[in-house]
């Protein structure tokens, strides 16, 4: 029996948790409440093959199609194979799928699917119920004692065997020893065999978006941090249709039931940029609106779902939600605009959630298994939060089993593709290490993120990113190097309000409230990983899925897999602390 830590509570984390609860010491920490995630956000469904006229071949295909052949295709074929035992577990979990006429789990159609697969509750609920069925049989494994609910409680790092390497310096691959955590004010110190992060994704990174506030990607900043593989992280989905202003998101399944979207001149356009108009993936989509906004000096296109038969009926949280704001789902055209949604990149892992790390595994959005390329394909992600977790407890069960670097999959050790290593351009490295520091503001960074690592990025609009950014970390301070060499300091004691440095950031206010405190270092997960971010998308001169490069005419039809890139990589010449 293992210690083991899971981060996170949506569907990944959730469902690792419970896999494990009962054959290992299970403590499950999560930011905010239980199965408050990006899962219980999931408007839409969740995808699988289940009927006759349907096959797991032509899933693969469709996901395939919508990641621009950047997908790893072994991935994709287990996560589709995976979908119907998947979608047959989380109904024995409690999760109460919505029927046809006849009785029958109905599938819906949505967009880049070659068949209606997509399985709901609730018509627009689906998240929501599948995390309050989870979430209700863990804390019935907690009232049991089998499980260690950590609530209000957010991740700041991942402890290793090697935390006082430096680039280039280290001579064995890292293990994962437990972790530090920021609660009730204090930093704690968890000791761990294994760690699985759930932590979900980033999406606050950017001024316009549709995620939950707390998805400030605190996972995959420790992570790097700890000096994880990453991969992909140039790619982040822009969802097309969420609403002008909240940010609150119109699921693609509207589309799917038939709405259509129209210009401001009430003209329908889609049908003129790709073939399969409306349905088309959302990279697609989200590029055509934007652009097209574009052209109408920024004013929004707009959502027909008027003539959608029963519209208010199959989306009911969709039509409360627009209700709110005044508007009638049946009788308005709706102003959409495109926000961030879905981080296709994240920590690098193999098909049973291993990463680069041993002893560290990674689930759902935060972590990148190649199954998603450059674009994901709707209604994958809850099945890959599901599918992947599962694997990464059968991994855990299997312990003493090789959990390290040379334990990856084969495609991992053939990572580098053509033109799009980060690491070989020459461009200013940031001059800070603590990474817990920034000056820049959540409003500042957010303007900076979707201004010029939106829909459409340039060269020169990513240096100047990078420049800001660094020049973020600068001002923070850099005097915590001289008191971490003194040995006068650490990351989480800084964290924690310890430190004797003066940087404007969340080590410098001992007493300030733990709020500020969190959303301070929320801000700094969130500049480190925009850093990482443009420096992929730099490393990247062509457009391929959701990565969009506007100063070039280049695209790739490469079908090689994703890149993966240790963090250390890319601070070689980073001054030493």
């Amino acid at each position: 029996m293992s210690r083991v830590i899971v981060a996170g509570s949506g569907i990944a984390g959730l469902t690792a948790a419970l896999r494990l609860s009962g054959r290992h010491t299970v403590t499950l920490v999560t930011k905010d409440r239980l199965g408050e995630s990006n899962t219980e956000w999931a408007q839409g469904g969740i995808a699988g093959v289940i009927g006759p006229d349907d096959t797991v071949d032509a899933h693969v295909a469709d996901t395939l199609t919508a990641g621009a052949g950047h997908c790893d295709p072994e991935a994709v074929h287990t996560l589709c194979e995976a979908g119907s035992d998947a979608i047959v577990s989380l109904a024995e979990a409690g999760v109460d799928f919505d029927t046809d006429p006849a009785g029958v789990w109905a599938r819906g159609m949505e967009g880049a699917h070659s068949y209606p697969r997509i399985f709901h509750s609730g018509g627009d609920a689906t998240g929501q119920a599948i995390s309050t069925a989870l979430a209700q049989k863990l804390r019935t494994e907690v009232a049991a004692g089998r499980v260690t609910l950590l609530e209000d409680t957010m991740l700041v790092d991942i402890l290793t065997s090697d935390d006082d390497r430096r680039p280039g310096r280290a001579t064995e691959v890292a293990t994962a020893t437990g972790i530090t955590v920021l609660r009730d004010g204090s930093v704690e110190t968890r000791a761990a065999d294994a760690i699985v992060l759930a932590t979900g994704g980033a999406g606050q990174l950017f001024a316009h978006t549709t995620n939950p506030a707390a998805a400030t990607g605190d996972g995959l900043a420790a992570a790097i941090r700890a000096g994880a593989e990453v991969a992909d992280l140039e790619f982040f989905q822009f969802h097309p249709t969420a609403l002008v202003g909240p940010g609150f998101l119109i699921s693609e399944a509207v589309r799917g039931a038939g709405a259509l979207l129209l210009d401001e001149r009430g003209r329908r356009f889609m049908a003129d940029v790709d073939d399969r108009a409306e349905l088309a993936s959302r990279d697609v989509v989200a590029l055509a609106l934007h652009r097209r906004q574009a052209e109408q000096d920024g004013r929004p296109c707009f959502l027909d779902a008027r003539a959608v038969p029963d519209v208010k009926a199959k989306f009911p949280s969709i039509t409360a939600g627009l209700a709110s704001q005044g508007l009638d789902l049946s009788r308005d055209l709706i102003p959409v605009t495109p926000a961030a949604h879905y981080f296709m990149g994240g920590v690098a892992t193999d098909r049973d959630g291993r990463t680069s790390i041993e002893g560290l595994f990674a689930v759902g959005e935060v972590a990148c298994t190649g199954v998603h390329g450059a674009n994901r394909l709707a209604s994958n992600s809850l099945l890959e939060g599901a599918v992947f977790a599962a694997r990464a407890a059968a991994a855990i069960d299997a312990l003493p089993a090789d959990t390290s670097a040379a334990g990856l999959s084969a495609h991992r050790a053939d990572l580098a593709v053509e033109d799009s290593n980060p690491v070989s351009h020459d461009l200013p490295l940031p001059q800070f290490r603590s990474f817990h520091q920034t000056a820049l503001t959540r409003t500042e960074l957010q303007g900076l993120t979707w201004a010029h690592l939106g829909v459409e990025r340039t060269a020169a609009g990513l240096r100047t990113l990078l420049d800001r950014l660094n020049d973020g970390a600068r001002k923070a301070g850099t005097t915590t190097n001289s008191a971490r060499k003194a040995g006068t300091t650490t990351n989480s004691a800084r964290i924690a309000g310890t430190s004797t440095d003066g940087a404007r950031n969340a080590d410098d206010h001992p007493t300030a409230p733990a709020a500020a405190r969190i959303e301070a270092l929320e801000t700094a997960n969130l500049a480190l990983i925009a850093w990482h971010m443009a420096r992929h998308a730099l490393g990247r001169e062509h457009s391929l899925g959701a990565h969009t490069r506007t100063d070039t005419t280049l695209t790739s039809s490469t079908t090689a897999p994703s890149t993966a890139t240790p963090p250390t990589a890319l601070l070689q010449e980073a001054p030493a602390c």
